[in-house]
């Protein structure tokens, strides 16, 4: 292993740097600007049983360091992500990739992964019960103790391959669902996801986005991903999957020192469809200039 490498779930990644879901649509868009195989994994778009339309637009508003957006789980469907996302990708990229799964129901959830965990090319399911922007589902299982852990139990019991739950910040004890899903047979934790955010334009005087609210991602919510990644780190006994906010190499590592054994990058590819990569490249520098020998060393250092 080289000093970037970590271990995810049992699967070693080249390097913690995962674009996360719904910023990457299905890697090969990226894969005409750069060559993907030097991410350590990417997050695939959101995927649902039956395929998504998603929200009604505008979708996007901007803030001060950040953005909101409610897309509503645009997706095809899990049946064509298997019949043609896939094999596109499967092009271009040669690693293993994590599906990311989002549901209205326990058993959408248990359907979509149990299809997805066939797939040669999935390496972990990354069980998506924190979407603030459907309406119906989604965050409604992230904010519950015993519904997060009823999924997570539903979609265990129809895979074979590493189940991480991707938890909401929008909650009042983050800890207490994560316990919940590792004591359901969670293999992994995925946080945080976007915060619940709203704009209104002054001149119309309307909410900006057609959704009313949606999800506030960017550099403005590192802070809060680097104090919830702590707090679970500290709680449970499996890995996790930090993100929000982050944006440079040292954003990882300060990640990592929480307990993240892997960082997904967002929003940052919105504005520069280069930012894993970069990230990256500079990861070496950043680890010359702290004296870290390898990154798997520094998982969970803050004490």
């Amino acid at each position: 292993m080289g000093r970037l490498s970590v271990d995810l779930c049992g699967i070693t990644l080249d390097n913690p740097i995962i674009p996360a879901s719904g910023t990457f649509g299905f890697g090969y868009e990226f894969a005409e600007l750069y060559d993907i195989n030097v991410l350590g994994t990417f997050s695939f778009k959101g995927t649902t049983k039956d395929p998504r339309f998603g929200n009604p637009t505008p979708r996007i508003a901007e803030c001060t360091a950040g953005m909101i957006n409610a897309v509503g789980l645009q997706n095809p469907g899990v049946e064509k992500v298997i019949s043609e996302e896939l094999p596109k990708l499967k092009k271009c990229f040669d690693k293993k990739v994590m599906a990311n799964v989002s549901g209205f129901a326990v058993e959408d959830y248990a359907y979509t992964c149990e299809q997805l965990d066939k797939c040669e090319q999935v390496g972990w399911l990354e069980v998506n019960v924190s979407c603030p922007n459907v309406h119906g589902g989604g965050m409604s299982f992230g904010t519950n103790p015993e519904a997060a852990a009823e999924v997570t139990a539903a979609v265990k019991r129809v895979t074979t391959k590493p189940v991480i739950i991707k938890l909401s910040p929008n909650v009042t004890d983050i800890v207490a669902i994560a316990k919940a899903c590792e004591e359901a047979g969670a293999d992994g934790i995925s946080l945080i996801n976007t915060l619940l955010g709203m704009r209104i334009d002054l001149k119309t005087k309307k909410p900006v986005i057609a959704n009313k609210m949606g999800g506030f991602s960017g550099s403005a919510i590192f802070p809060v991903a680097v104090r919830m990644v702590y707090q679970v780190a500290n709680a449970v006994n499996i890995p996790i999957v930090g993100m929000g906010g982050v944006t440079t190499a040292e954003d990882v590592v300060e990640l990592m020192l929480a307990g993240a054994s892997a960082v997904e990058v967002g929003a940052a590819n919105l504005v520069n469809p280069y930012a894993c990569r970069d990230i990256i490249n500079d990861l070496p520098r950043v680890l010359d200039k702290y004296g870290i020998n390898n990154l798997s060393d520094i998982i969970g250092g803050a004490k």
